[in-house]
């Protein structure tokens, strides 16, 4: 039985530019199940970002498009319902926290309007009523002193309480999903574990599904409930943290493990993935990580491997189990 709150259905947004066509997500499907935790994983560039701009239509265009797929939530394909219907969800059941916060926000309103404005907007309360969820909500993600820096505006925070203004405005109108695009990549140590706190808590006091966008596995075996691995806009493999990081199959994945730190094996050097990610601009034939593989074979540059059930939800679109079972 299907029981995902969003259901993603090979998704295909591509950006038409003059030296050709960018496939930036070539086909993603994957679901978010009530209540979970799922990490968006891979390197800079793998379409993390652009699949979950699409999810709430927010590429630009020109030069960017949805040109295929479905999104599914609550029985209705975002990807058809109408602009008005959809700004009735964009912040309201369905929230965002954007990687920069310093861009994020309007540099000439106080985060106190700012986080009050979508509260007016999506609940109707009056503009008192609005300032003290605001209130609210500031408290609850941290932020001291939360009535006297409501009047402040964003250049006086600084860059981890930003972020929290940012949640703050992501949760005003109790979203039942949260996508978090690398919330904590620009922060220190100390303030990116104070945010991953903030969420961790936030998330199981309302029962909210999280899409956490990030390249940073280190932070995804400490959140995450399911993973996907994504590599040159499509999706390597899939599956629950200890799938990805206790029985990895995909090359890339086993790369990207490789390249964490570790005192248990107490290697002296990281194990770097040679190469460099293709043009996604006519991207090659067959597997687009063949070129950095070090188990490619023949077929890994002639055709696509299509995805394959490992066990229970584990998948992995690499050749070498797309045969039959030794």
């Amino acid at each position: 039985m299907n029981n995902n709150l969003l259901e993603i259905k090979k998704l295909k947004t591509y950006f038409f530019t003059a030296k050709g066509v960018v496939k930036a997500v070539d086909g993603v499907s994957f679901g978010l199940r009530q209540g979970e935790n799922l990490c968006l994983v891979g390197e800079t560039g793998c379409g993390k970002t652009a699949t979950a701009l699409s999810i709430l239509r927010l590429i630009d265009s020109p030069p960017g498009r949805i040109v295929g797929g479905e999104i599914w939530y609550h029985g209705e394909d975002l990807l058809k319902c109408s602009t008005k219907r959809l700004r009735r969800i964009r912040g309201n059941r369905i929230a965002m926290i954007f990687q920069d916060p310093q861009s994020s926000l309007n540099p000439v309103f106080t985060v106190g309007d700012q986080i009050a404005e979508q509260i007016k907007l999506h609940l109707k309360l009056d503009p008192e009523q609005a300032m003290e969820r605001s209130l609210y909500l500031m408290e609850q993600v941290g932020i001291p002193r939360a009535r006297e820096r409501m009047r402040d505006y964003p250049h006086q925070f600084s860059g981890g309480m930003r972020q929290r203004v940012m949640i703050a405005m992501a949760l005003s109108c109790k979203p039942e999903i949260l996508i978090a695009d690398e919330p904590t990549t620009a922060l220190d140590a100390t303030i990116k574990d104070q945010i991953l706190d903030i969420l961790r808590e936030l998330k199981q006091g309302r029962n909210m599904s999280v899409l956490f966008i990030t390249h940073d596995l280190g932070t995804v075996a400490s959140i995450a409930d399911r993973v996907v691995v994504m590599y040159g806009g499509r999706i390597a493999e899939a599956g629950t943290v200890f799938d990805i990081f206790d029985q990895p199959k995909h090359p890339y994945t086993v790369g990207l493990i490789d390249c964490l730190p570790s005192i248990s094996t107490r290697r002296d050097r990281l194990t770097p993935i040679p190469g460099i990610i293709p043009s996604l601009i006519d991207p090659p034939e067959g597997c687009i990580f063949a070129s950095r593989c070090p188990k490619r074979m023949p077929i890994c540059t002639e055709v696509r491997p299509e995805e394959v059930v490992i066990s229970g939800g584990h998948i992995v679109a690499c050749h070498l189990y797309s045969g039959p079972p030794a």
